[in-house]
């Protein structure tokens, strides 16, 4: 793990680069249960992002910063390129680093994703940063907690596991105010965010993956960014709610390695037609 000016991080495996890219409220430990099975296949690198509890720095408003600091890590590590798994925010990143160094991303699947922020979300962004405001102000820091449960897990899934959830609210009030301010931050950047004016621009194999009960991000906005890139795959989880690579990581891992094998053996059979011309 390296910390300073370039993102902490994590590379495990062997065989192709594939980086994975936190959702908001997550650290690289968070992708363990898929980062296991896809390591057994690829070099995986994992990272936070500024703002997340290991990497230094604050959150830029600016989402596009961190194609900076993507590709700084890229090079740290000496990859050229790599495939990239984001979610939420992390995937909404990795979008923004296909559009804007293509030569970096070989292939892009990008989970519970949006191609803008509705009037509905910032409503939500700006309730959510007020509670983290009052945790910080000495507030009760499990209710940041219970407005994240209520919003990213499908009934199902909280119905299953509220034991679990419970005890995961006294690990949150217990989180330094770092944490609290990084999310913080990262909420307020995606008030703003619309990506519509980057998808047509990319070119690299994208799967976008959906959650049918996401109460985060609106399912039709995944279609409709999915349907502004061209050829682009769209799978859907019939029961998940927003915060899917937690609630059924091997669905997940699985539509991944599918994915990328394709991409594979795509590559392959290319590099075989010119090698043969």
């Amino acid at each position: 793990m390296t910390t300073g000016a370039t993102l902490a991080h994590r590379v495990d495996g062997d065989g192709e680069p594939l980086l994975l890219l936190n959702g908001g409220m997550m650290t690289h430990a968070s992708w363990e249960p898929i980062a296991v099975r896809l390591q057994e296949r690829y070099t995986v690198v994992r990272c936070d992002l500024r703002g997340q509890l290991l990497s230094p720095g604050s959150v830029s408003p600016d989402m596009s910063s961190n194609v900076g600091d993507l590709t700084d890590l890229l090079d740290h590590l000496g990859l050229e390129s790599a495939h990239v798994l984001g979610t939420s925010y992390g995937g909404e990143i990795g979008l923004l680093l296909a559009a804007l160094a293509p030569e970096r991303v070989r292939s892009l699947i990008a989970v519970t994703v949006t191609d803008r922020t509705t009037d509905a979300m910032r409503r939500g962004a700006q309730d959510l940063r007020q509670l983290i405001a009052s945790a910080l102000a000495g507030g009760d820091r499990g209710l940041v907690h219970d407005r994240l449960v209520t919003e990213a897990y499908s009934a199902r899934h909280t119905s299953r596991f509220g034991d679990s959830l419970a005890g995961r609210r006294e690990l949150v009030a217990r989180l330094p105010d770092a944490w609290f301010e990084g999310l913080e931050g990262i909420i307020a950047s995606m008030e703003t965010l619309d990506l519509r004016s980057y998808l047509s621009s990319i070119a690299c194999p994208t799967l976008v993956i959906i959650a049918a009960d996401d109460r985060v991000i609106p399912p039709v906005r995944s279609r409709e960014l999915a349907a502004a890139i061209g050829g682009a795959e769209v799978s859907v989880h019939p029961t998940s709610g927003h915060a899917l690579v937690v609630e059924d990581p091997d669905w997940v891992t699985d539509a991944a390695l599918e994915f990328l094998k394709r991409q594979s053996q795509s590559a392959a059979v290319a590099s075989e037609i010119i090698s043969n011309d």
